[in-house]
């Protein structure tokens, strides 16, 4: 039997032999050479059937589109008898992959990779491919500083056509950046351009920070932020005019050098309006944040323009742009600025979806949103619709997109995506000095149970100063507009003997009802009544006033409880506020009928202010004041207290105040305390706000007076973090004013666990 062989993969090159190939009928097809392949396979890719003719043109289609799958390394068609013979052979496949040398990343990691250029067990053996997968290894490497990586492959042939891969890396030692010019600069020193950078040379943090190995992502935000320092500072036509980066010959050592050209200041001599301005000019240019005489800066001028198209866009104007154009004077060194205001169709909101809550449910979050749908645009109510779902305390990420409705030009949806974090926590409290022992506590909360956002916390404290037992339940949507009615149940034994503090105990049994109404987007007010079983215990050593007063009103009490509050949260969050102020007003009164009579006053304000993009300062304070009405006394156990890690750090807890003649705190019915703390992020954890560092210094006093003399202060160092096994607080306080008979607690911290 004759047959014809037709060389498909040079066909094209020679065509004659191709063309002189005698064209025949396809009367069967055979398939041999193939192991793993299936032979419908084959044919699902061959471009030809029993019955056909076969063409020295089709067949060399058909080779090109068996060639193309990517299983083959040869590809033979043969003519025997009438029957189309197609002899294969395949590609070897990859049996397994291994790393050696690795310590930069793990396995997985490095799995990965290879996946992701379509290299993995199982799949056919390309050369090109695992070409392709050493080079994005030693991309890897290089955007870790290691610049002189080695790696190297080789392919083991193993049994039923397979091969084994094997990596050896040679990682070598990170690239150190060694130094960083800038050219060019006339008005700062280099030194002041080069702070600006987060790359540089190697220094006592660099360990934790890689701030001195070099990557070209983060040159370029260096770059950008080196440009908008010289444009706000009056730089008009500042350029960077090149970057070099050399590597020295051991691939060791990073040297950059900038070139800039500074060009001259530029003073604002005019800012004008033109286009459709909609709403009064006067509006617009009081939301300036540049003016004439000013030095030109870019970032107040993107400001300016940014609080106008927020104005536009209260008003329904989603897409509202306000674009500066200068006017440059370079005899002068001057510019003014043409403002063209357009503010596009009016908008409004077609739906608003939310996205990423498996456990909260739409509701809690949508009760929150003062953007309607079916209303018109604005930013400010979608703005504070955020603010208030970032308050909630249930997600660590709240976003919110506004994509244009496709076909719609006067529609948008608006979309929430939250990320949510854990709500109930099992919270441990801790202290240590050289004088006390380790104080514990612990709590169990769930501030969204089962997502409908109503808070149930059981707290369990069993430490040597308190022991408490209380159980709490708060609906915040109580009525659909906002009204909020919680529920406490509690018992707690108070024993401030332990802390050299007044010497006696109590036993308070309570059970009370609040409610908090809201009377605008920030304010609230807060009622509640609870009654009270006091039980009191002295000890020979109780000051001479305790006993009179357990003397006249006995051990064991009953109190009715009145309290009324005012509060006003302007905080963008409750986790980690950046800005804004909140304040609380609390009143608590003994009611007549019970056996007690007193009250109690407290004020709380903070105020936030945002100095950096990630740093924060707080300044706080908090004034008490209690007194007993009607001819009775203060009850002693209703005292303030002061000291410790909620209110004056570096002193031990209930430290401040007066002392009876055994050097007991006693407390006090007058309270300040006051705070500065300048939050700032830890060294390499710059966008991670749940990470801070913070500066701070506390003051604080209780006494019978307004004594100021009675004063304490103190300053120190805290670490914040919001950890995944719960919130962290670590600090080490350093008395500034203090007294012989105060007792130090220097190091402070506590620790909580969230499920």
């Amino acid at each position: 039997m004759k047959r014809s062989l037709i060389a498909i993969l040079i066909a094209l090159a020679y065509a004659p032999t191709a063309q002189s190939f005698e064209p025949f009928q396809v009367q069967d097809i055979r398939v041999e050479g193939i192991q793993r392949t299936d032979a419908g396979t084959v044919f699902s890719y061959l471009p030809v059937r029993v019955g056909e003719t076969l063409t020295p043109e089709r067949a060399t289609a058909a080779v090109k589109q068996l060639f193309a799958t990517g299983f083959f390394k040869d590809v033979q068609l043969e003519n025997d008898g009438g029957v189309l013979v197609v002899s294969l052979q395949e590609r070897a496949a990859i049996a397994s992959i291994d790393v050696n040398g690795s310590k930069e990343f793990d396995k997985k990691k490095l799995l990965q990779i290879f996946r992701d250029v379509g290299m993995q067990e199982g799949r056919i053996f390309d050369q090109s491919v695992l070409e392709r997968a050493k080079q994005d290894l030693k991309n890897q490497y290089i955007s870790r500083g290691k610049y002189a990586v080695d790696v190297q492959a080789t392919v083991n042939p193993l049994e039923r056509n397979r091969v084994a891969v094997n990596f050896e890396i040679r990682e070598g030692k990170v690239a150190k950046i060694r130094s960083i010019n800038i050219v060019g600069n006339r008005s700062f020193k280099e030194k002041e351009l080069i702070d600006l950078f987060a790359l540089g040379t190697p220094s006592t943090m660099s360990w934790y920070t890689r701030n001195d190995q070099y990557s070209k992502q983060k040159l370029s935000a260096d770059l950008e932020t080196l440009r908008s320092f010289y444009l706000n500072q009056g730089f008009l036509e500042f350029n960077i005019e090149s970057t070099q980066v050399a590597l020295s010959p051991s691939k060791r050592d990073v040297f950059i050098t900038v070139n800039v050209s500074e060009g001259e200041k530029y003073t604002v001599t005019d800012v004008r309006f033109a286009g459709d301005l909609l709403v009064p000019e006067e509006d617009l240019r009081s939301r300036l944040r540049i003016r004439k005489g000013d030095l030109f800066s870019r970032e107040r001028l993107t400001e300016s323009t940014k609080l106008m198209t927020d104005r536009l866009a209260n008003e329904g104007y989603a897409f509202a742009q306000v674009n500066p154009v200068p006017e440059i004077d370079r005899v002068k060194r001057e510019v003014a600025f043409t403002l063209y205001v357009d503010p596009g169709r009016r908008v409004y909101v077609r739906r608003i979806n939310i996205a990423g809550n498996t456990t909260t449910r739409d509701e809690v979050i949508r009760r929150e949103f003062r953007q309607m749908e079916g209303g018109w645009y604005s930013q400010e109510k979608i703005n504070r619709s955020k603010v208030r779902v970032d308050r909630l305390g249930y997600f660590s990420e709240a976003n919110v997109e506004t994509p244009p409705v496709a076909g719609t030009p006067d529609q948008v949806d608006v979309n929430m995506t939250v990320k949510e974090r854990p709500t109930g926590s099992i919270s441990f409290g801790a202290g240590v000095s050289s004088a006390e022992k380790l104080i514990l506590s612990a709590s169990i909360s769930q501030q969204n149970a089962f997502g409908t956002g109503n808070a149930l916390s059981l707290s369990l404290q069993n430490g040597r100063i308190n022991r408490i037992i209380s159980l709490s339940y708060t609906n915040p949507y109580w009525t659909d507009d906002g009204v909020s009615r919680g529920f406490d149940l509690y018992s707690r034994r108070f024993n401030p003997t332990i802390l050299r503090a007044a010497t006696y105990t109590t036993n308070t049994d309570g059970l009370g009802i609040r409610f908090g109404i809201p009377v605008s987007e920030l304010d609230t007010i807060n009622l509640g009544l609870a009654v009270e079983s006091n039980k009191i215990e002295t000890f020979s050593n109780s000051p001479q006033r305790f006993l009179d007063f357990v003397n006249r009103y006995g051990s064991q009490n009953v109190g009715i409880i009145g309290t009324l509050g005012y509060s006003r949260d302007g905080r963008d969050s409750t986790i980690t506020p950046s800005s804004g102020a909140y304040q609380r007003l609390n009143g608590e009164v003994a009611l007549p009928g019970a056996d007690l009579h007193f009250y109690r006053v407290t004020y709380l304000a903070q105020k936030f202010y945002p100095i950096t993009k990630y740093s924060t300062l707080q300044i706080g304070g908090t004034l008490g004041y209690a007194a007993g009405y009607g001819d009775n006394p203060l009850p002693f156990y209703k005292n303030f207290y002061a000291g410790g890690v909620n209110s004056v750090r570096g002193f031990s807890t209930f430290a401040i105040g007066p002392k009876d003649e055994f050097g007991y705190a006693v407390g006090g019915s007058h309270q300040i305390l006051g705070n500065i703390e300048y939050y700032f992020p830890f060294p390499g954890a710059d966008k991670d706000r749940s990470l801070r560092l913070s500066t701070f210094v506390d003051a604080g006093m209780v006494d019978n007076s307004l004594d100021f003399k009675a004063l304490r202060y103190s300053a120190g160092l805290s670490l914040n973090w919001f950890s995944p096994v719960g919130p962290l607080k670590f600090s080490f306080g350093f008395p500034l004013k203090k007294e012989p008979t105060d007792r130090l607690q220097r190091i402070q911290f506590t620790l909580g666990t969230l499920f």
